[in-house]
C-alpha cells in the first residue's frame, strides 16, 4: 500500500476546505446492496474476473448507477494485485473509473464518487503519478468528511479517511514538514489505524477491504517498532488468516501468509503488503 501524498499535497496551494453540513444522501437500497455484496464475496473469494463480469451486468442493468461500475474496476485491481502487476487492465480500469465519476455527478452519488476517487488515486500513485494521485485523495478526503458531518454513521467513510491519515503521517520527513508549513498538517498514523479499525469492524461494504488495509498498515508499523513486532505481526496475520479462512481462493491473501509466517520479522513482510487494493 503506497500512499506517498505529503510532498505532492504543498503543491496544491490551499489548505483543505472546511466539512459544510448537508442533509444525509440517500442510501442505496437493502436489495442493491445485497447484490453488491454477492459481488463482493465472488471478488474477494479470488475469481476476479467472474466478478468483473458480474458488476458489468450490474451495471448494464442501470445506467445511471455508478457502483457496479466502481467495483468492476476494483476487480480489475485485485486482479493486477494477484498477478504483481501494476499494469494490468491498466486502460480498462482508468476507463471504469472515468465512468464511474461520471455516473456520480448527481449529489446522492457523493459516496461512489469518493470511492472513484480513491481507486484512481491508489491507480495513479501504483503507476507514477503522484500529483494526479494527490489531488484525488484530497478530493476524497474532502467528500468522505463531509458525508461524515451529515451522517456519522457511515462507517464505510472511515476507510478512505484512514488510508489518507496514515499515508500522510508516514510519508517522509521532509515531505511532512512542508505539509505542516503550509498548513495541511503532518497526518496522524494513530487516527488513520484507528479510522481503519472502524471500517473492518463496522463497516459494511468496506468490511473486508477495510481488514485488509489494516493488516497492512499493522505489518508497516511492526517494522517501525522492534519492541512492539511481535503483537502487531501477530495481530496482522490474525486478520488476514481470517479473511482467508473466509475466502481461501483469494491469492492475495494466501500470498500474504506464505509471505509473513508466524513469528517472522515484519520488514521480510513488507512486500506482501504493499499490494492491498485500498479503500473501498
Amino acid at each position: 500500500m503506497q500512499v506517498l501524498l505529503a510532498i505532492v499535497l504543498l503543491l496544491q496551494g490551499s489548505s483543505p476546505s472546511a466539512p459544510v453540513a448537508q442533509p444525509p444522501p440517500p442510501r442505496p437500497s437493502e436489495k442493491a446492496r445485497a447484490a453488491l455484496r454477492a459481488g463482493l464475496d465472488t471478488l474477494y473469494g479470488g475469481d476476479f474476473e467472474r466478478a468483473a463480469a458480474y458488476f458489468a451486468e450490474l451495471a448494464g442493468r442501470d445506467t445511471t448507477d455508478p457502483a457496479p461500475v466502481v467495483f468492476q474496476a476494483g476487480a480489475y485491481i485485485w486482479w493486477a494485485a494477484a498477478r504483481d502487476s501494476a499494469a494490468f487492465e491498466q486502460r480498462r480500469i482508468d476507463s471504469l473509473l472515468t465512468l464511474a465519476l461520471r455516473r456520480a455527478q448527481p449529489v446522492s452519488a457523493e459516496f461512489w464518487r469518493a470511492t472513484a476517487l480513491g481507486y484512481r488515486a491508489r491507480q495513479r500513485e501504483e503507476n507514477g503519478h503522484s500529483f494526479s494521485a494527490a489531488k484525488d485523495a484530497k478530493a476524497m478526503r474532502d467528500i468522505y468528511r463531509e458525508l461524515l458531518a451529515a451522517d456519522s454513521t457511515c462507517a464505510d467513510c472511515y476507510l478512505g479517511l484512514g488510508v489518507y491519515d496514515y499515508g500522510l503521517a508516514r510519508a517522509g520527513a521532509l515531505s511532512r514538514f512542508f505539509a505542516r508549513i503550509i498548513g495541511l498538517g503532518s497526518g496522524d498514523a494513530e487516527r488513520g489505524i484507528r479510522y481503519m479499525r472502524r471500517a473492518a469492524h463496522d463497516g459494511d461494504l468496506a468490511r473486508v477491504e477495510g481488514t485488509w488495509v489494516l493488516a497492512a498498515a499493522l505489518m508497516r508499523e511492526a517494522a517501525r517498532d522492534p519492541h512492539g513486532s511481535a503483537v502487531l505481526e501477530d495481530e496482522a496475520r490474525g486478520y488476514v488468516e481470517a479473511l482467508a479462512a473466509r475466502y481461501p481462493g483469494n491469492p492475495v491473501f494466501q500470498r500474504f501468509l506464505v509471505d509473513a509466517p508466524a513469528r517472522t520479522s515484519a520488514r521480510n513482510a513488507i512486500g506482501a503488503s504493499a499490494h492491498a487494493a485500498p479503500l473501498l
